[in-house]
């Protein structure tokens, strides 16, 4: 069945799976060591909660059969064990059929993962992560060249992905279209990384042919993906390339990772490919069946593509398996961060020795540099950007988090970057201010050393403290 496969691929399906595993590890290293704090038994949204509420058939997970925070600790790590095996290169030395069962391994651990994960697993990439984690089942290892039907049906998640994008912009803010979101976007995006800030401060001009370059990349070179050969091949590296500049100018945990690992399969790399049988039957037939159905469930996310009333990030099965996506519809023009505050003192008063609780990557104290983390995502300093966009956002958890830092729970430390109170002597009251930040002029990072100015603006929560049995004497 010459017609099934595509031998000129091996190469680029190869670098896909190896990477798409590492993807995968980091995705379950991020869950292994930040749920307790965030969805443990003792969590802000506890899974045992949220299971009560929303039956299996809307969420489905292991974790509505049985959830411990031990059991729950065993099933990141164990993914974080099958994603390293595959990175290794294990299902290459497993037959077909071995080599699909131990890539449905991950896919279904961070299904279940993702669909009691609440708020917190929210975003995008945890549905783009999970639909090409799917198609990966089916890709094949080193008994058989790769399949067309696949090959095609990344391509089309990754048109989806750049297209979706593109169309949001152009039907979202008006700044898209006049070239001028960035001139903010570096300042307020939700987690500046390092060169951030040198990136803010290139000439409008120059943000101008980045936004025009974005238009092209997102709007008219995701159709050259379905072109022959070598334009495919071009247009992906196009991508790269873009997706390349996104990760040297911020925070976006795996987004632009695996939006290159998506291109990757598109690009015909020169090589020599191992003359391996023809797919078995059985192989045939099951293929054909899911590209079949992925095909027809793809119907929701075209709509939703070709509707005015365009919406980003959202999953339309509970399995995840064709989704739409789409980032910054809109770009915010002031940058606000809600700020921490703790203070020993039994009376809250303005002058009293409050003292800033550090986040791991959200700006914080004005002079401290924002660091690299992505592809590792750090979800409490996400939900906190949100925050500081509405309190709205901060609903369902801020509240549980007040409280944890009141009681000095570990788990929840551990998500900081530096507590300025040690677990066994936690504050007598916590309050939260919202600030406007700034990034510092060339002249003012010289004579200060702060990459950020920022000035109060309100009061986000007064000052609080634990009441009841839980209270301190």
């Amino acid at each position: 069945m010459e017609w099934f496969t595509a031998s000129e691929y091996w190469t680029g399906r190869l670098v896909f799976q190896r990477a798409l595993a590492g993807l995968y590890l980091v995705a379950f290293l991020t869950a292994a060591l930040q749920f307790r704090a965030l969805i443990g038994e003792r969590g802000m949204l506890p899974v045992p909660r949220f299971v009560e509420r929303v039956p299996l058939r809307r969420s489905p997970s292991l974790f509505h059969w049985h959830y411990s925070d031990r059991f729950f600790a065993g099933c990141a790590w164990a993914g974080c064990a099958v994603s390293a095996a595959l990175l290794a290169g294990l299902d290459s030395l497993l037959p077909l059929w071995g080599g699909m069962l131990l890539w449905l391994v991950p896919w279904a651990l961070y299904l279940s993962v993702v669909n009691v994960g609440q708020t917190w697993y929210s975003f995008g990439w945890e549905s783009l992560l999970l639909e090409v984690g799917f198609l990966a089942v089916f890709l094949g290892n080193d008994e058989v060249a790769p399949p067309v039907v696949v090959l095609f049906l990344l391509r089309w998640i990754l048109f989806r992905v750049e297209f979706g994008a593109g169309l949001i912009k152009m039907r979202g803010d008006e700044c898209w279209r006049k070239l001028t979101c960035l001139d903010h976007h570096h300042e307020t995006q939700p987690m500046p990384g390092p060169l951030s800030w040198f990136f803010h401060r290139l000439p409008k001009p120059l943000h101008r042919v980045e936004v025009a370059a974005n238009h092209v990349t997102q709007l008219v070179v995701p159709f050259l993906l379905f072109a022959p050969q070598p334009v495919a091949s071009v247009a992906a590296s196009l991508m790269i390339v873009t997706q390349l500049w996104l990760v040297l100018s911020g925070n976006f945990a795996w987004l632009n990772w695996i939006t290159i690992v998506l291109a990757l399969p598109a690009v015909a790399f020169p090589s020599d490919p191992p003359a391996v049988p023809g797919a078995p039957l059985w192989y045939v037939v099951v293929v054909l069946a899911v590209s079949a159905l992925l095909l027809g469930l793809s119907y929701r996310p075209v709509r939703n593509m070709l509707s005015r009333r365009q919406v980003m990030n959202r999953s339309f099965d509970p399995l995840h398996l064709v989704n739409t996506y789409g980032a910054f519809g809109s770009v915010s023009r002031v940058r606000y961060e809600v700020v921490v505050e703790g203070t020993a003192d039994e009376v809250p008063r303005k002058d009293a020795g409050w003292r800033e609780y550090e986040f791991k990557g959200k700006p914080g104290d004005p002079r401290r540099w924002p660091r690299q983390f992505a592809p590792y995502h750090l979800r409490l300093d996400w939900l906190m950007w949100f925050a500081a966009l509405s309190p709205a956002y901060a609903g369902p958890w801020f509240g549980a988090l007040v409280e944890r830092l009141l009681e000095g729970d570990r788990d929840t430390l551990r998500l900081l970057r530096r507590s300025p109170f040690p677990p066994d002597a936690p504050p007598r009251h916590i309050r939260a201010r919202l600030f406007r930040y700034r990034y510092t002029t060339w002249r003012e990072l010289r004579e200060t050393g702060a990459c950020w100015e920022r000035t109060y603006v309100r009061e986000f929560l007064p000052p609080t403290r634990l009441t009841g049995p839980a209270q301190r004497p």
